[in-house]
């Protein structure tokens, strides 16, 4: 996540559901939706689910419509129950019912829409709350969740903590205003067709299907409050686990400081113990074998524009490190020249055998040497994520040890107070 922060607030009437005509949908490519101003509880978010898919399957359960891209031109009559197949013809969407033939749309844009609030679509048999706008893209169909702050963060919260009992309330709602914050700094106008993701790249996002009683019950009770810093929402990044102190963007990102993401400590007070020690990854190790080490360096280094082949890792230093003990600079010598890796840098080259970047940049080196260079290389380290901002790890032991969700922000995110827009 980008530590900058940006805002952009639109107000529009709610009385109706899309508030431009088709005619300017082809022409901008975008279905902008009500957005309420600055009420960060009922702010429009639109959400992509999918690009370039093939066929979408919809249903609901409940009174549903298929529309124009204008909100009022009916495209197909549905019935409760009834599935629907959303396919690309051309430069227009067709939609069929299961048992029946294709209705030719001829429109690039079609909103699919519940007839009640209370409703939900089914898109592939993940329920949704609000609306879902299915559109033209380059490769097939673009499907965007439109969905209030709120109901979207229901869908958040549970994924990106994982947190379940009543003891970890205050950790579930200090994540509800988290992820609201990051999503209010992430709005993107009119420029773009959604504001943001459904995965790891923004937030982690399952709709109705990954809503809890919990984790729901934080987001009321959170019901927009955002982090701010000067009066401004901020972007607040989180990470799973910091393993023992966070860090600050620089150290991680290509970016400036920060002077709400400053390092922050998680021992517990008085004790030899951290807030985040009970996390699966607050202490690993990762072993690469001298194949595996050469196929990640030679990756990197096509990645990155390199040239040649290279056959042998030599070695493999640290050469600088953070004020809180993270890797600053990562050394690699290869026979194809010497690598200078930084802040996720190494993590991105030293993936793990299931393709996900290296745990963390906490870690000490291990280099076993070869005939050709290293022969095993051994990673120790703490952690899991960038680790700047909220450590959720710490965030769910900070909870148990009787501290509320503005304690926990107010300590991983220094200087700055919770309120409302």
């Amino acid at each position: 996540m980008s530590a900058r922060s940006r805002l952009l607030f639109r107000t529009t009437s709610v009385a109706v559901l899309v508030a431009c005509s088709a005619a300017a949908v082809r022409n901008a490519d975008v279905v902008p939706l009500p957005r309420l101003g600055g009420k960060a509880a009922t702010q429009m978010v639109r959400i992509a689910l999918s690009e370039g898919k093939q066929q979408v399957r919809l249903t609901s359960l409940g009174a549903w419509e298929i529309v124009a891209a204008d909100g009022r031109a009916a495209v197909a009559i549905t019935q409760p129950g009834e599935r629907w197949l959303l396919s690309r013809d051309g430069n227009s969407i067709s939609a069929m019912r299961e048992d029946s033939r294709p209705v030719s749309a001829r429109e690039p844009t079609l909103v699919v829409r519940p007839a009640s609030p209370e409703g939900m679509i089914a898109v592939d048999g993940r329920r949704y709350r609000g609306a879902v706008v299915v559109s033209l893209a380059a490769d097939g169909l673009r499907v965007v969740n439109h969905v209030t702050m709120d109901d979207y963060l229901k869908g958040v919260v549970p994924l990106e903590l994982g947190a379940s009992s009543q003891a970890e309330l205050a950790a579930l709602e200090a994540q509800a205003v988290t992820a609201r914050s990051y999503a209010m700094t992430h709005l993107a106008g009119t420029r773009r067709t959604f504001d943001m993701g459904a995965g790891v790249i923004d937030q982690v996002y399952g709709g109705a299907e990954a809503e809890r009683p919990v984790a729901s019950a934080a987001v009321d009770a959170t019901s927009g409050l955002v982090i701010l810093y000067g009066g401004q929402v901020v972007n607040a990044p989180y990470s799973s686990t910091c393993g023992g102190s966070t860090a600050e963007p620089q150290d991680v990102w290509k970016t400036s400081a920060e002077p709400y993401l400053r390092r922050v400590s998680d021992l517990i007070p008085g004790t030899t113990r951290y807030y985040c020690d009970e996390a699966p990854r607050f202490r690993w190790t990762q072993t690469f074998s001298r194949d595996d080490l050469r196929r990640n360096i030679a990756r990197y280094m096509r990645s990155i524009g390199g040239s040649g082949t290279m056959t042998s890792v030599r070695s493999v230093t640290v050469t600088d490190v953070t004020p809180a003990g993270r890797v600053a600079t990562l050394t690699v010598e290869t026979d194809r020249g010497t690598l200078m890796m930084r802040g996720n840098e190494m993590r991105s080259a030293l993936r793990l055998p299931s393709g996900e970047m290296l745990y963390s940049t906490y870690f000490s080196v291990d280099a076993t040497p070869g005939r050709d260079g290293i022969e095993t290389l051994t990673l120790h380290g703490g952690g899991n994520g960038h680790g700047v901002g909220m450590c959720q790890a710490g965030a769910i032991g900070r909870a148990r040890a009787g501290q509320d969700f503005r304690t926990i922000l107010r300590t991983y995110y220094p200087g700055t107070t919770v309120g409302t827009i």
